[in-house]
C-alpha cells in the first residue's frame, strides 16, 4: 500500500495491490482534470455534432457547420469560440472565410473511435 496517501493510510482495505494498482492508472490530478475538461466539452451534443462533422469532412466555415448541423450561426460561432479556447479546433482564414479544423490529437482520436462504432 506504498502509494496510498498518508490522510487515507489508515483506512481498511480489502485488495490493498488493487487499491495501489487503482491509484496508479488514476495517475496524476492534473492529467484527469484535462481529460475531464474534454469530455466536458464533448457532452454538449451540438458542440459534438460540430466536431463529428468537422472529423469526418475536414475544414468547413461556420455557414456550412450551420447547415450540417442544422445550428443557427450564432450558436456555430459560439460552440467553436469555446472549441477554440480549449485547443480543440483551429480555424484557418482564406480571404473573408474561416474554416475550422479539428486539431487536438486526443479528441480527433476519441471522434475516429466514435465513427468505428458507427453502422
Amino acid at each position: 500500500m506504498h502509494l496510498v496517501p498518508s490522510d487515507r493510510a489508515d483506512r481498511r482495505t480489502i485488495d490493498g495491490h488493487r487499491v495501489c494498482e487503482a491509484i496508479a492508472a488514476i495517475g496524476d490530478s492534473v492529467h484527469v482534470r484535462a481529460w475531464s475538461d474534454r469530455f466536458s466539452l464533448l457532452a454538449d451534443p451540438n458542440r459534438l455534432a460540430l466536431l463529428i462533422a468537422l472529423h469526418r469532412t475536414g475544414p468547413l466555415a461556420v455557414s456550412d457547420l450551420a447547415i450540417a448541423t442544422g445550428m443557427n450561426d450564432p450558436a456555430v460561432s459560439q460552440a467553436l469560440r469555446l472549441l477554440r479556447a480549449a485547443g480543440t479546433v483551429a480555424g484557418e482564414k482564406e480571404g473573408r472565410v474561416v474554416r475550422y479544423r479539428v486539431v487536438d490529437p486526443d479528441v480527433r482520436a476519441l471522434l475516429a473511435h466514435c465513427a468505428a462504432d458507427r453502422p
